[in-house]
């Protein structure tokens, strides 16, 4: 295997906004949906994010219910994912309570983002995958985990992390969470952001499994590779 098996979980609003058009902390999902992204979670090995959605909400979800706790242990894992912060600038305020959380961390960055952190101990692995023009270069990046040993990957957003894993063809599934309110607002996030595909190169999906949970629907989808 050379790379993880990667799965975007997100909640949206019923026209399709991860959050409001001022980009505040999208607290819009209900306790089913929290608890089902938290199962998520408690399956994956690892989680990834952006550092816009880290600065958005200052922390990171991690495993507390009891039952997912007890289902990492029997399976011989750590009892939380490790949680990677994905950056090429590593922008990252040190103040922020992700920081102070009992939580295995990580950094995927460049170059000149690891420079901003090699004085700091706040990252355990700071991983570096530059390409040419100063992105991350997420192939090889993601083989690199998967050689680390992290088989599966839970994918939280943003909107720009999962466009530039769709173009690298690096993600598996979706989880889409439908949530009963209209947001709006032409500048609002949505679950892909970036340059956007054209119909004849747009990223395919399989429809695995529909459910409704009082006012939510889960949408659970495969990428068609």
């Amino acid at each position: 295997m050379n790379q993880p098996h990667t799965t975007v979980i997100l909640a949206m609003s019923a026209d399709g906004k991860i959050a409001d058009a001022k980009a505040s902390p999208a607290r819009f999902g209900s306790p089913n949906d929290k608890a089902h992204l938290e199962k998520q979670i408690a399956s994956s090995d690892g989680v990834l994010f952006g550092a816009g959605t880290l600065r958005t909400y200052g922390t990171t979800l991690s495993v507390s219910n009891p039952h997912l706790l007890k289902q990492r242990e029997q399976q011989s894992k750590a009892l939380q994912p490790v949680q990677i912060v994905c950056s090429a600038s590593a922008e990252i305020d040190p103040q922020l309570r992700f920081f102070s959380q009992p939580i295995p961390r990580w950094l995927l960055t460049t170059a000149s983002g690891a420079q901003k952190w090699q004085l700091n101990s706040e990252f355990e692995r700071v991983l570096v995958f530059e390409t040419d023009n100063g992105e991350i270069e997420w192939v090889a990046a993601f083989a690199q985990l998967a050689q680390l040993g992290l088989a599966r990957l839970a994918v939280l957003g943003g909107g720009k992390l999962v466009a530039s894993l769709l173009t690298a063809n690096l993600i598996d599934e979706f989880w889409l969470t439908v949530c009963p309110l209209i947001l709006g607002g032409a500048s609002a996030p949505t679950p892909v952001e970036g340059a956007g595909f054209l119909p004849d190169l747009a990223p395919r999906l399989q429809l695995l499994a529909v459910q409704q949970v009082e006012e939510e629907v889960f949408l659970h989808y495969r990428l068609q590779h």
